[in-house]
Formats: C-alpha cells, structure tokens, sequence
C-alpha cells in the first residue's frame, strides 16, 4: 500500500479554524519569549561584560530580531501555514534547505519546552518551600517534573485558544509582578533612581557590548511562534506579520526598561547579584509575602513558555506529517480537540524522561535550564539564519521590493553566524562544550532520515511546502 493510500484510509481532524484573533497571537508569541523570566537573569549576564553598555547591548539585539522578524514577515504576509519558518524556506530555498530549517526549528521548540520545564520546576519548588512544604531533592524533583509536565502537555492537547489564553494569564500575571518591583523600586529611590552613565554609555566595553548583543538575542528566541498558527489565525495574512514585529517592539521595550532600573537600584552588586529580583525587593524593603508572587511570577513565566513552544512543535511536525516526511500518524490531529496530541504527548513525554534523566544525573533544575535552552538555540539560530536568507532569494524571485529585505536579511545571516560563534568559541566549560556536538549529531540523524526519504519516496519532496491553510482542512 502506497503512503497516499495509507492517508487516504484515516480522516485527518484538521486544525481549528480561525479561532485565534491579534490578542491571542501575541499571547502566544509573548509567551515563548517568556520576558520575565529573561528580566530574571539576562541583564545581569550582559551588565558583566557591558557594564554602561547594556542598555546598548539590548538594544542591537532588539534591532537584529527586528530584522529577521521583518524576514519572517514578509513570507507571512504571503503564506499561511502551521509549517512556520519550514514553510517559508521552502518558497525559495527548496525542499532540502526546508526540512534543514524545520528540523532546526523542532529542536529549537524541544530545547525550550524541556529547559523550561526544568525552570518551572526550580521555581515551583521554591514556592512549595516558602509556604513550608519541601520539595527540594531529587525525589522532590522529579515529582514536579512530572506534574508541571503533564498540566502543560494537557493544556497544549485541550485546544489552542485554551493553551494561548493560559499561557497569556500566567505570562501577563508574571511580568506585572515584575514590573510592579521595578516601578516601586525606582520611586523608593528617589533623585538616585536617574543614571545618565547608562545612556552615555561611559566606560562600556566594545567587545563587552557584543558579547552582550549575543545574550539578549538569545532572550529573543522563539519570537516568531505565531507564525505556526496560519490555519488558526483569523485574518493571518495582516495578523501574523502585525503580532510578530509588534510583540518584539513591546518586550524589547519591557527589557531595557528591566535593564535601566536593576542597573540603577543595584549599581555594580548586579554583576554578581544571584537572584536581582529577590535583591531589589530586599533592598527597597518590599514585604516578605512578595517574595511568595515574585517566585510564583517567574515559574508561572516558565511554564508559559513550556506551553508555547510545545505548541509550535507539535504544528511543524504535524505539516510534516500531513506531506509524508515523517510518519502519516503525526499528520493527523484529534477529532474532539483538534490540536496534534501525538506529536504534543511525545514531545511533552521526551521532555520530561530527559529532565528526570538529567536530575538521577546530579544536575541542578537551574543548571538543566542552561543546558537544554543552549541546545534549543542553536536550533533557533539556524532556522533564523536560513529564513532570513531565503526571504533575500525570495523577494528577488517575486519581483518584490527588496532593499530592506537585503538589509535585514544581512544583518540576521551575519548576527546569527557571530551568536553561533560566540556560543562555541572560546570553548564553554563542561558540560556546555558538548552541546554543540550534540547539537550537530542530532542534526547529522534528522538529515540521515531525509536521505532515507528522498531515496526511498522522493515524491515526498514535492509536497515540502504545499501545505497551506486550505490544505490543512481535513474536518475541522
């Protein structure tokens, strides 16, 4: 029996319709950047090696995601499909750069959703602890490991309105939290809360600054997930290319803010600050039950995140299905929910046995959050560079206006090339220095697959970027 005919015994659900509208889009693409956990840490990352210049750093970083965003755009406003950057390559690049750039991607998403697990898991941990339940341990570890992992899964499968709606709720609850410390902390201070060294950037380091236009891209990453909701969109063509520029313009305000005021209300102590949230508030003397929301704020950021990018792959993966380069199983969507539960169920399921694997291992929930989120990114990188080098390709090819296409697309290819370089080189310390072999190896078996699959099916390639919305109707 022949894959169509295989495909064309099952009914395939579809995907829902047009459900989601411009709030529910940034909902979604709000929550995979998870802003507040980024406002977290990032800033003080970058303020020890930019020192003045991290309002500069962020500020580049926020350029250049502006630039791929704009690339991204531009396929958005032309193609609708839940293939997202997969899709897009396809249109100029072919169907061999789109599958290099939709597995990127999958590992992107995978890295995210497990690492943010991970950081769920720290911090729901620490909440349990301050109302008096302990939970920290290994045991204490998996426990919540396995319940954040299966909430967030279950919300993914119930529907995308659902999972976009929660993920907004506890996204949006968090950063209010964060930004109710900042504002308060800058009032407390008083005629010290203004910094102009920030702003003159006095004494800021070139190469410091650099360094940290790297950190603040990766604060970035998944920035475009909307663009996996084509079907379920309403309007996606205005929406979409609307919801990913404008969500960018947002947080990258929400991060130099964040910046500005960690920078002014701690000084120098941020560059060795371990948790600057916890040291603002002690510092302004915010109430010790604050420091209950503040935890809350930060695992309900990750979990967010979790839900978001779980979402995103299990979309890519399904178009995968739906034109035969994976298994025609992963290709069809449930006939209640219709999201695609066997590719969120395994995704959701692969994050957690690798989480508690990681735990048995010794890791720390926070240290398992750098590593699985510095393997995503490198996902992220590659996908971001190949989109925006097949917008140049595919601008050209339609005739379309193309000087800022060029511009933009130029700045995405070089930034992602340096941030893949500076994540390698000089050689990170162990365990961060095996990723990028890790990295490449799952690349090498997803490109071994594709092999597989243009020797034994090549009409397969054919579809690779066919499936647009009206091709993702089935009976949904």
């Amino acid at each position: 029996m022949t894959l169509t005919e295989k495909q064309s015994t099952h009914v395939d659900a579809g995907l829902r319709r047009g459900v989601m509208g411009g709030a529910e889009l940034g909902a979604q693409a709000i929550a995979n950047i998870a802003p507040s956990a980024v406002l977290a840490f990032t800033a003080a990352a970058i303020f020890v090696s930019a020192g003045n210049g991290t309002l500069l750093s962020l500020l580049l970083a926020t350029i250049v995601i502006l630039s791929v965003g704009w690339c991204v755009a531009v396929f958005a406003r032309k193609n609708a499909s839940a293939g997202s950057i997969y899709t897009y390559v396809s249109k100029s690049l072919g169907p061999t750069a789109a599958y290099i750039a939709g597995l990127a991607l999958i590992i992107g998403c995978w890295g995210v959703t497990a690492g943010s697990l991970s950081g769920g898991v720290s911090y729901a941990s620490d909440l349990l602890h301050a109302f008096g339940i302990p939970t920290a341990g290994v045991i204490g570890f998996i426990v919540l490991t396995v319940v954040l992992g299966v909430v967030t899964t279950f919300f993914t499968i119930q529907g995308i309105q659902i999972s976009a709606r929660v993920s907004f709720v506890l996204e949006i609850a968090s950063v209010l939290i964060i930004l109710t410390l900042f504002i308060t902390s800058l009032v407390v201070s008083g005629p010290a809360a203004w910094d102009p060294n920030q702003f003159t950037f006095d004494g800021a380091p070139p190469q410091g600054v650099a360094a940290g236009m790297v950190l603040g891209v990766l604060g970035f990453a998944g920035f475009s997930s909307a663009d996996a909701l084509g079907r379920e969109a309403k309007n996606p063509y205005k929406t979409i290319p609307r919801v990913i520029m404008w969500s960018v313009v947002g947080i990258g305000l929400i991060y130099l803010f964040g910046a500005y005021t960690q920078i002014a209300v701690l000084g120098d102590k941020l560059a060795t600050s371990a948790n600057p949230l916890q040291d603002i508030a002690d510092k302004i003397g915010m109430p010790g039950w604050y420091t209950m929301f503040l935890l809350f704020g930060v695992a309900a950021s990750f979990s967010a995140v979790c839900i978001a990018a779980l979402n995103v792959l299990g979309r890519i993966v399904y178009v995968m299905g739906k034109e035969g380069v994976v298994h025609e199983s992963l290709g069809r969507t449930h006939r209640k929910h219709l999201t695609p539960h066997r590719v969120l169920i395994f995704g959701g399921a692969l994050s957690v046995v690798v989480n508690i694997i990681l735990l048995l291992a010794g890791g720390h929930p926070m240290e398992i959050v750098v590593w699985l989120d510095t393997y995503g990114v490198y996902g992220y990188m590659v996908a971001y560079a190949l989109v925006a080098f097949a917008c140049a390709v595919y601008v050209r090819k339609m005739g379309m206006p193309r000087t800022l296409v060029t511009v933009c697309a130029t700045i995405s290819v070089l930034a992602m090339t340096y941030i893949f370089f500076a994540n390698v080189w000089p050689v990170p310390a162990f365990p961060l220095n095996l990723l990028p072999y890790l990295f490449a190896a799952t690349m090498l078996v997803g490109i071994g697959w594709f092999i597989h699959v243009r020797r034994t099916r090549p009409e397969v390639l054919s579809r690779i970027g066919n499936t647009e919305t009206d091709s993702l109707s089935g009976i949904g």
